[in-house]
Formats: C-alpha cells, structure tokens, sequence
C-alpha cells in the first residue's frame, strides 16, 4: 500500500478538482493508487464538479444571520435560479451565513472553516453540493457587522424563506434605546437601501474619484450654458449637494414619508447609523448572452444566413 502523503492528495486535487477531504478518502480507499482514486471520486460524482467551475454562476441566494449585536451575509452564486429552489442548496447559504457570524467576513477563511455535521471544510462541502446538483456554485463575499450597543438589523427583499433572497441588507445602529425600537428602525432603513442604493453612508464615504468625475460632468455641463466662471462655480456646488441627495444614505429622503432627511430619522430615535451593506445577487458579474441561432449552426454544421 503506498503512503497516502499531502503531496499525493495535492497530486488528484489538481487532477480532479475534488475537495482536500475527498481526495484523502479517495487515495485511503484505493491504497494510495492515484488513477484508482480518479475512478473512485468520478463514481462518486466528484471529479465532474472541476469541469463546472469555468461557468458563469450570477444566480443563487444572499442569506442573513444574526445574533446577539451582530449580523452577517453572505452571497452563494449558481448557475440557475432553478437551483435558488433547491432544498440542499438553501440549507446551504442558511448555514454560510450563520458560520459568518463566527468566522468574520474574510471569504477564504469562511471556506476553510469546518462545516457543521461533516467531517469537510465549507470549500469542500460546496464541491460535494456542485457533484450533487450539478451546477458550478461559488461563495461570492460575505460581510459581517458587530456593534458595543444597539442592534445589526437584517431585510431581505422578496424572502424565498426567512433570512434567503436575491437582494440583503444589513444597517448597524449604535443606540441606548430599546433594543427592539432600534431593530425596527434598522429594518425600515435596510427597506430604505433596498430601495434607493445608496453608495456611502456619510459624505467623507464618498469616493474621491467618483466625485471628482462628477464634478468634471457637471462642470461642462454649466460651461455649456455661457455663463461666467463664478456662476458656474456656483451652479457646480449646487448639482454637487443634489448629488449627495442621491447616493449618500445620511442625505437621501427617507422613503416612508417622503420628506425628512435619513440623518434626521435616525437622529430622532436617539441612534447613531455606523454601518450598512447592500447586496444584490449577481451584481457586477457579466454574465454570458447566449445566440441560440449561432449555437444551433455549430452543432449542425450548417451556417447562418442574413
């Protein structure tokens, strides 16, 4: 029997795709022999799971956790919105989340944490569901926030079940008050950034180079109407506080009456808004548009015609 040594398991991770685990179990099941082990963890659904990491995952879940003055998110990306319906793959994201809580936000340190009830880590958990499903999944990102006093309020826009959706937010609030006055308040406000998605919190969050741009298309904007240098410096600072107005959350109109400052709402409960992190599903992923017609034409052989 040959020695099942790290270098032999690291030896059919690369050749397989498979988990760290299951590599190890593979080699010990088969005494060490590397082209029996291949065989092993292709009958057991394993190995295909490499030839699926190459595809676009912008579908899945964002889930939420929370405990006692923290809360986290995380996102899990699929293939298709199909999979967001799985069982497995919900259960899944629901225990990512949870896991955050403890581990932090960092996405490589949350995938090499044991995963509860199996003798895995998360990573190779999530190759196991990959063989099972069928679908390349990845985890995306994850945050994590903690307050001394107050709550780290948790909303999921159009819950799938509670804690699951395809947009998450979660709003930190530094507070004395009742605890339970300050969650709702953290509830209406992750609604709130649903809604409008906001960039900063506060106008020293803003970034520079997006303000500066701003501030460039503004400018020519003013020149444009031939007025003087000193009106247009003015019109500038005018359309720059309008600005504000729109992707500072401390500025934005609160959306449930329509008319006082966000800043002026959470002032009034005696709060203080440290934090938020929104997160929509698959945002900033490119995902890939499809030619069927072009597709077609490939597998048959026969091209296309205008």
């Amino acid at each position: 029997m040959a020695e099942v040594t790290a270098a032999l398991v690291k030896e059919l991770r690369d050749r397989s795709g498979a988990g760290m685990g299951d590599c190890k179990k593979a080699l010990v099941a088969v005494e060490g022999d590397i082209e029996g082990a291949i065989d092993w963890l292709r009958k057991k659904g394993l190995s295909t799971a490499a030839k699926k990491s190459g595809r676009v995952a912008a579908e899945g879940l964002i889930g939420v956790a929370s405990a006692a003055n923290k809360a986290a998110m995380v996102e899990v990306n699929a293939e298709t919105d199909f999979v967001a319906r799985n069982e497995a793959f919900q259960n899944f994201v629901e225990t990512v989340a949870k896991l955050a809580l403890s581990v932090g936000d960092d996405v490589e340190a949350l995938k090499a944490a044991p995963y509860p009830g199996s003798d895995r880590n998360v990573a190779d958990e999530l190759i196991q569901l990959v063989a099972t499903v069928g679908e390349n999944m990845t985890i995306r990102r994850a945050k994590v926030f903690t307050v001394a006093h107050g709550a780290v309020a948790t909303y999921v826009h159009n819950a799938l079940r509670p804690g699951l959706g395809k947009i998450g937010v979660l709003v930190a609030l530094e507070s004395p008050s009742e605890l339970d006055a300050v969650v709702t308040l953290g509830r209406q406000i992750g609604m709130h950034v649903a809604a409008t998605r906001p960039d900063a919190l506060d106008i020293d969050a803003v970034d520079p180079a997006a303000l500066e741009r701003e501030r460039s298309v503004l400018s020519e904007q003013a020149r444009a109407s031939g007025k003087p240098e000193a009106i247009i410096d003015k019109m500038v600072e005018g359309r720059i506080k309008k600005f504000y107005e729109e992707v500072v959350l401390l500025e934005q109109i609160w959306v449930l009456d329509g008319e006082s400052r966000v800043r002026a709402v959470v002032k009034k409960a005696g709060a203080e808004l440290v934090g938020f992190q929104r997160f929509q599903l698959g945002e900033g992923i490119e995902k890939e548009v499809g030619d069927f017609a072009a597709e077609v034409a490939a597998v048959s052989g026969v091209p296309q015609t205008v």
